[in-house]
């Protein structure tokens, strides 16, 4: 697939001429580069921390070598040739490289399995140099540096019982495999899962412990029944171990990987895919431990959920994999990103009360290069292939081309999505013979429809979620998918007791928040409250920031504050105060999507809204 236009390829554009550059400049003004320096022995100073620097490094060059297949950029191109330079300039002869181990530690290596997360910055050392190698980088550049780390690792150097306490090397070294076919580097990734679940992992600081669930390594990974501790270590984690499922074929892999996925999304995961509720270890809660203001929500999270739901989606062809991906994709992910394409959340909570900023670059610096690799490497995310057909995950305008057996699918797809819910699918070439054609049914669009070439389509949705037809095809065949895009009311489920008696609201895949600064004579969201059954209507072409979205509009009402003191009452809010005087101004409550949120200056916001009897009564709706 090769993104063309449409609301990706816009964010895909943004990513290459303002993200990437904005990313370049601050790796300089953090220290990230500096450090790098240090350790080749090119200039003195102190050490800028944290000590994972390097991975933030690595993450750059593997958006900058994605974003290669997009079109030669000279100046992201001469980035990566320098710093593959320094990387080989600060790499030890035999092969290892950590700038914090070899500048702060004096070169003591693998002596914090913990925290010290030498194999997590490797693991990204990796993933750049299979971007680069995929997308025409020179092999003996950035690959050379880090195949001479990785041999390292898969020899003895490696102590017997290491368990790297941030995963990300596991799924690193399946992909550098698959890469370049050496067994080793799946046999190591083999390895280091099958070491968790010894309880060796444990980290203590000032007034805390770090049990070794926190690491994900209290119980074998075959045998977790739930998802638990670090939310991005957790999931790093599940990556690494799908991918060996998808190499090697144990069933206890799989089974794991289902426990915990199903554990995670019946109980917690927030309604814009976010994965993280508690600020303290950035960590999973318990089951629905779901709170909207205290929502962690880190963006490497849903970065990682996003890239875990495509193995699993590979792994078994369901949907609702693919159906998580899209949630996360066009909100908990896409949040993390200002609209200016240089402004970062790190935390992505779903209720504010008081104005959030976003940060140009935050001092733990490992969510915005997630943010970019995922952009640049989107076109990877849409479709797959299998010998008899093509199937079509998320939607996009583009280019799809396949390799069947019976020969080649190329197919222009044009999408709106998701302002508009039309898809149209055109072939260009088609197989010789007869060849199956599958497009997901994303699990909220309950009466799609479809044609082919212009008359309604019999096939129906199976039990996959895929709407799937097989006939001989010809160039100019065109299907077109109709996906309805009403609003939809969301309700929390009783058992999350921190929004109950609020509601939410969708379209197509987008959730949507209210901002103070859309309310009529306030800028504070405190007691906006909606009426129940409220039928919302939409806003098409609502500015956010000189950006158009498609806004809403939602009868509601304004409950005036109470005199201070005792925050208790004795009456309903809104309603008569014993006065005979209503506290409520009527009023229509403006939303817009969650991913827009906080970038119109300072703002309190909330997606959970509460649902008062009364709330909108005179407002003639």
């Amino acid at each position: 697939m090769r993104i063309e236009g449409g609301f990706w390829g816009r964010y895909q554009t943004l990513n290459r001429e303002a993200t990437i550059p904005h990313g370049m400049r601050m790796l300089e003004e953090s220290g990230s580069l500096e450090n790098l320096r240090i350790a080749a022995g090119l200039t003195s100073g102190g050490y800028s921390m944290p000590l994972f620097r390097d991975s933030d490094v690595y993450k750059m060059l593997e958006a900058i070598a994605w974003e290669r297949a997009h079109g030669a950029d000279a100046g992201q191109d001469q980035f990566l040739a320098d710093t593959a330079g320094l990387l080989a300039r600060a790499q030890q002869p035999d092969g290892y490289l950590n700038s914090y181990v070899q500048v702060v530690e004096s070169g003591k290596r693998f002596g914090n399995p913990a925290m010290g997360h030498e194999l997590y910055c490797a693991g990204h050392l990796l993933q750049a140099a299979v971007a680069d190698l995929r997308t025409g980088g020179d092999p003996n550049g950035l690959a050379a540096v880090a195949r001479r780390f990785a041999d390292l690792l898969a020899g003895p150097d490696l102590p017997d019982g290491f368990v790297p306490g941030h995963p990300e090397v596991e799924m690193a070294l399946v992909e550098l495999y698959r890469t370049v076919g050496s067994a080793k580097f799946l046999d190591l990734a083999a390895d280091l899962v099958s070491r968790r679940g010894r309880s060796t992992l444990r980290w203590r600081t000032v007034g805390q412990v770090y049990e070794p669930a926190y690491f994900q390594d209290e119980v074998p990974f075959e045998q977790a029944e739930e998802i638990r501790g670090h939310a991005v270590r957790a999931l790093y984690l599940l990556c690494g171990a799908t991918d060996l499922y998808l190499e090697t074929g144990p069933p206890g892999l799989i089974r794991g990987a289902m426990a915990q996925w199903d554990d995670m999304v019946s109980a917690k995961t927030y309604l814009t895919g976010g994965i993280g509720s508690r600020h303290k270890r950035e960590a999973f809660g318990d089951q629905f431990e779901l709170p909207p203001d205290r929502a962690y929500c880190e963006s490497c999270a849903a970065t990682a959920s996003i890239m875990w739901n495509w193995r699993m989606l590979l792994a078994t062809g369901d949907a609702r994999f693919a159906d998580l991906m899209e949630r996360t994709l066009y909100n908990g992910f896409l949040a993390s990103l200002g609209l200016d394409g240089k402004s970062f959340f790190y935390v992505n909570p779903l209720h504010t009360r008081s104005p959030r900023h976003r940060e140009r670059w935050p001092y733990c610096a490992c969510c915005p290069p997630n943010i970019m690799r995922l952009l640049a490497s989107l076109d990877h995310y849409v479709a797959t292939s299998t010998e008899g057909g093509l199937q079509i995950h998320q939607f996009a305008s583009g280019q799809v081309r396949a390799d069947l057996a019976v020969g080649r699918f190329a197919i222009e797809m044009a999408t709106d999505y998701p302002d508009d819910g039309t898809l149209r699918l055109r072939l260009r070439q088609a197989p010789d013979g007869p060849a199956e054609l599958a497009v997901r049914m994303p699990g909220w669009a309950s009466g799609a429809s479809a044609t082919l070439n212009e008359r309604p389509t019999h096939a129906e949705p199976g039990d996959d979620q895929y709407l799937r037809i097989s006939r001989v095809w010809a160039p100019g065949d065109q299907l077109d998918v109709e996906f309805p895009l009403q609003v939809r009311t969301i309700y929390p489920a009783p058992d999350i007791d921190a929004v109950r008696s609020c509601v939410a609201y969708e379209r197509g895949p987008i959730v949507y928040c209210f901002e103070g600064v859309d309310l009529p004579g306030t800028d504070r969201l405190r007691g906006a409250a909606v009426r129940p059954g409220a039928k919302p209507s939409e806003l098409p072409g609502t500015d956010v920031a000189g950006h158009r979205v498609t806004g809403l509009s939602v009868p509601g009402q304004i409950v005036a504050a109470e005199p201070a003191g005792w925050p208790y009452l004795d009456h309903p809010p809104g309603g008569d105060n014993g006065t005979g005087d209503r506290q409520a101004r009527y009023t229509e409550l403006r939303a817009i999507p969650y991913y827009a949120w906080a970038n119109r200056g300072p703002s309190d916001m909330r997606v959970w809204i509460p649902e008062h009897a009364g709330a909108g009564e005179g407002t003639g709706s």
